[in-house]
């Protein structure tokens, strides 16, 4: 299957994981529009080398010497709260949230988290090679909203001269499907965009 794809009955869906309101709502669709009870679900976090160092040297320096378990979201809001509000990053606690919100979601699912450092800065090329290497089926990303653009048009001048953003580099290129998410507001639903659709609106 192109280097995607698994076996028959049960699907990898991807999610890439961050710390950030877009990733949180790319979870979120991709739990409530498209996991069924026997797909996988795979957390993708990717990060530059030097930030992982960095991050397992300020966990251990900040670490109380009694913590011995780590932090639960017992509530799904506090989970979304946790995923959204990017606080805590340092020790990854985001990707716990994300994983115990897909536990509550879709109970029956395997949930894993894969972490990969980026060997240059290429982040969308990292992802890329991830989803083939996982096998995935479906790629789901969150998406920033462009202040540039009206009902996908985008304007002259706007950032898109600098090339496109990740999401839509790997909209364009994945061998899998990938889904750009956007959120609506609390209760205006999604965005979402494909390959070979853009800007498709749906209601939460």
């Amino acid at each position: 299957m192109d280097g995607c794809g698994s076996p028959a009955g049960k699907r990898r869906i991807m999610v890439v994981a961050d710390p950030g309101r877009e990733s949180a709502a790319a979870l979120e669709w991709a739990l409530y529009h498209a996991v069924l009870e026997h797909d996988d679900i795979i957390l993708l976090h990717v990060e530059p080398v030097s930030a992982r160092r960095a991050s397992a040297l300020s966990s251990f320096l900040s670490r109380p010497p009694s913590a011995v378990s780590p932090v639960l979201f017992p509530q799904a809001a506090a989970v979304a709260a946790a995923v959204g509000a990017g606080d805590g990053c340092g020790d990854y606690e985001f990707l716990d949230a994300m994983r115990a919100r897909c536990q509550a979601v879709q109970p029956t699912v395997r949930v894993q988290i894969e972490r990969v450092e980026m060997e240059s800065k290429d982040k969308a090329a990292a992802i890329l090679t991830q989803t083939q290497l996982s096998r995935a089926d479906l790629l789901v990303i969150g998406q920033r909203r462009n202040a540039t653009s009206f009902l996908g048009c985008k304007l002259s001048g706007s950032m898109s001269s600098k090339g496109p953003d990740t999401a839509e580099f790997l909209i364009e290129n994945s061998k899998c499907l990938c889904v750009g998410v956007q959120k609506k507001g609390q209760t205006a639903g999604y965005l979402l965009n494909t390959k070979t659709h853009k800007n498709f609106w749906l209601l939460a």
